[in-house]
């Protein structure tokens, strides 16, 4: 079969003659039902979905904080120089696409819905646009229910794609190559091209809390009144039974709750359920939402589950980067390096450093230790303040008693602790009698006489 694939006005060709395609899932992706909440469920028709499993509030809270964080973080083309040190750049064929993914989404939204992909189905992909080039021009995040992985018995890799108008597929259902994908995986214990969610660890946890707050919710729709039984000691008939059930529902339930209710022949009234305070439901609520957070790998204290441990709120922000959302990013990074085909040196990295902004007291402490460790002005002022070079700001500062390392290893050589020769004496020439120079006239005519004198004599 000969298949000529027409998406976003390039044209995709595709022989499948011969090919055995054999799909990994025949309801695209991973299975949407997470998981059973117990054995038999799925046949009584009781379901984990990621929809309803989203509607839980630690679970969405989890969502919302990882895929706003990741997608708050500046994706930039980056070029390895000869040292070895990233640094950003600017190129016409690949800046373009990082800045504005596909014609309906900003880069933030594309990280945000990407990240999300993967939370709640345990997979992303990712349809690549090209142009006549073959340069990569646009990204489109595809439902993940909507595709299926292939494999032949050789081992290539397809996809089958059903339609989605939004993404540019008229077709109902094509099969592309997987040089046309970018396929991201949550972890994947089953198979390499299958990736599981953290709901399918914390899904019973979800609906466990959703039962506890429709539970609660009926709970305090009857006015807080627990049900209850009404009972006779000489015994009632059944129509008497009926009718002052009925009667109580109506008269002292719901909106009615409160209200005086006078019982005769000695009728007794007996609770059946338990109290919010029995069946301890904030404990239960707190259990299932710590649950969800291990699972999504995110510190409670973020979504406010629980205090704060006592550390410094850049340590906490560090172990959450380290623990829980460092994997997606490298995931993110290296899956758009060979999506994009980056030639060596370019690549594309997130600014870690727009996940925390320091208040002005540690932002101003940070920026000095950083001068005095050797960074210069201009990289203090970009890094801790967002603001430009300065005039002579390029240059790292240093005191001027500290040495290098090749000057001191110089001084050892030439052995500074022998003891030093003691210079020679040195001779001063005798000084010269000008006393003649500083005596008035008359008095060196005088002189000059006696001493002809005495040679006379």
């Amino acid at each position: 079969m000969h298949i000529e694939l027409q998406v976003f006005g390039r044209k995709i060709e595709l022989s499948t003659k011969g090919l055995q395609l054999h799909a990994l899932s025949s309801q695209g992706g991973w299975w949407p039902l997470v998981r059973e909440p117990f054995t038999g469920a799925w046949q009584r028709n009781v379901e984990i979905s990621a929809g309803s499993a989203l509607s839980y509030f630690a679970v969405y809270a989890c969502y919302r904080l990882i895929t706003t964080d990741i997608g708050k973080l500046c994706l930039r083309l980056v070029e390895q120089d000869q040292h070895g040190v990233w640094t950003e750049t600017e190129s016409a064929a690949f800046s373009p696409v990082l800045r504005k993914p596909n014609r309906y989404q900003t880069i933030n939204k594309y990280v945000e819905q990407y990240i999300g992909s993967k939370l709640l189905h345990g997979n992303a992909y990712v349809l690549k646009a090209r142009d006549q080039r073959g340069v990569v021009t646009a990204l489109y995040v595809l439902d993940p229910t909507r595709v299926v992985p292939m494999v032949t018995p050789d081992g290539a890799i397809y996809y089958e794609l059903r339609r989605d108008d939004l993404s540019g597929l008229p077709k109902e259902s094509v099969i592309v190559p997987a040089r046309e994908i970018i396929h991201d995986t949550m972890i994947a214990p089953y198979h390499p091209l299958i990736g599981v969610s953290p709901l399918y660890a914390c899904g019973q946890a979800a609906v466990q809390g959703l039962s506890i707050q429709a539970n609660s919710e009926k709970f305090f729709t009857n006015g807080s009144q627990p049900a209850a039984i009404l009972t006779a000691p000489q015994g009632i008939k059944n129509e008497q039974a009926e009718e002052i059930k009925a009667r109580w529902e109506t008269q002292f339930s719901g909106n009615n709750y409160g209200k005086i209710a006078v019982l005769g022949g000695e009728f007794k009234f007996n609770q059946l359920a338990m109290n919010a305070v029995d069946s301890q439901l904030v404990e239960q609520l707190n259990l299932t939402a710590q649950q969800i957070c291990s699972a999504f790998g995110v510190p409670p204290y973020l979504v406010d589950i629980g205090p704060a441990p006592p550390y410094t709120w850049e340590s906490l922000i560090l172990k959450y980067h380290s623990q829980c959302i460092q994997s997606l990013t490298t995931n993110f990074e290296k899956a758009h390096d060979e999506g994009l085909e980056l030639p060596k040196p370019f690549g594309v990295e997130f600014d870690i450093d727009d996940l925390i902004w320091m208040d002005t007291a540690t932002r101003t402490a940070a920026a000095q230790a950083g001068v005095t460790s050797g960074l210069s002005f201009n990289e203090v002022r970009k890094k801790f303040y967002g603001m430009g070079p300065v005039k002579g700001g390029e240059s790292p500062l240093s005191q001027q008693q500290n040495y290098s390392i090749a000057a001191l290893a110089e001084r050892d050589a030439n052995d500074p602790f022998a003891k030093a020769t003691p210079p020679a004496p040195q001779l001063q020439p005798p000084a010269e009698d000008d006393t003649a120079d500083d005596m008035p006239e008359e008095k060196a005519a005088d002189f000059l006489e006696h001493f002809r004198q005495e040679l006379g004599a």
